[in-house]
């Protein structure tokens, strides 16, 4: 054992050496066209993106952090209004709710299940209360429907942070079909990623569809002529063409990534070790693979000295980080979220990982003291 080679955290050239030829093309064909943004490249991509997800629209946006705050617009949310977030999510969804001026409210996540808890959203809901960001974390859906029910009880939009979830299933249907709008994350280290920064909306609603698309073009859809403040956030034609290609394999990359997670699952048995639980009714796609260890960081360092690269996903929860002081939130206001990122490790997790050095990272955990 102590000869393995280690174990990246990750790694891209698997894929890209299998997609390798069709990235040229693509790349020659945009070249060739001669058209940068909003051509038919990005139609193609839309197209089957809103197709992947069950829904009837999609328009590709700059990046994940845009497609949140485009829904927020797109919804009219902001100054006087509040949008509830997990304390425990990366801090581009508690971003987006600054950007549009709303006032951001944190909720304590599940522990069990790092996701989205109803009874603790429950507490956070005042009259002012306009949104919920379900986030579905780490790949795994969060519980759509006690969710949907406390939206409905009060009335409230949904926008669903799908950054790490392209694919995953809730009750036999595909994250991103349950809000009234969701953003998707294309950045290149997640499932469905592009050769730089990218993101999506996607909606069943064409009122939303269309503004989401206005404002992302300068906030207008005649050339010249701006009805809305918007701004420049569109996906270009070489980043669609480029994720066409990766949209075909999805579900392979997907199912790859279950393989693994699955002898991770079966075959890890420590008791230091908390392994990741997967909810009822739910499909995860395993952006990331988290488990919990009281004593994370001298695991890290052992792991990472036998030569396996680990992540941290998040190390600081959102009511912790400097730049969220003003909401005056302190250590122990969100308990479950601080547990989370005082103690969460994730496992190096990546399309065509080999059995070899799958094995590896699981006798190392096996034999952790």
């Amino acid at each position: 054992m102590s000869n393995h080679r280690g174990v990246l955290f990750s790694d891209f050239k698997p894929l890209e050496a299998e997609i390798k030829e069709q990235l040229d093309e693509a790349y020659k064909r945009v070249i060739k066209n001669s058209w940068y943004i909003g051509g038919s490249e990005l139609k193609q991509f839309e197209s089957s993106f809103a197709n992947y997800c069950g829904v009837k629209y999609c328009v590709g946006v700059g990046n994940g952090l845009d497609s949140l705050v485009l829904s927020l617009k797109s919804l009219n949310i902001g100054e006087g209004d509040e949008v509830i977030v997990p304390a425990n999510t990366f801090i581009a969804t508690a971003l987006a709710v600054s950007y549009v001026r709303a006032k951001l409210v944190l909720t304590d996540p599940s522990l069990e299940y790092y996701n989205m808890d109803a009874g603790s959203l429950n507490n956070e809901i005042t009259s002012k209360t306009k949104a919920i960001i379900p986030v579905h974390l780490y790949g795994q859906p969060c519980d759509m429907d006690s969710i949907l029910n406390v939206a409905n009880e009060n009335d409230l939009y949904i926008i669903e942070d799908c950054a790490q979830a392209h694919g995953a299933m809730y009750k036999g249907k595909k994250v991103g079909g349950f809000g009234h709008a969701s953003g998707f994350s294309f950045y290149p280290g997640k499932n469905l990623g592009a050769l730089g920064d990218a993101g999506a909306v996607v909606t069943d609603n064409e009122d939303i569809y269309k503004l989401v698309r206005a404002y992302g073009n300068y906030g207008s859809v005649e050339k010249y002529n701006h009805f809305l403040k918007g701004q420049n956030s569109r996906l270009d034609e070489l980043q669609a063409a480029f994720l066409s290609i990766k949209l075909n394999i999805i579900e392979d990359i997907n199912k790859d990534r279950q393989r693994i997670a699955n002898r991770y699952l079966k075959e890890i048995d420590n008791s230091r070790i908390h392994l990741p639980k997967v909810q009822k009714d739910c499909v995860p796609v395993w952006h990331i693979f988290a488990v919990r260890c009281e004593d994370r960081d001298s695991l890290e360092d052992y792991l990472n000295n036998k030569g396996i690269n680990t992540g941290k996903h998040y190390p600081i929860p959102v009511h912790m980080q400097k730049c969220y002081e003003d909401l005056g939130y302190q250590k122990g206001s969100f308990p479950n979220a601080e547990i989370i990122s005082e103690t969460e490790l994730s496992l190096p997790i990546y399309y065509k990982m080999s059995n070899d050095d799958i094995s590896y990272v699981i006798d190392t955990m096996n034999s952790y003291r």
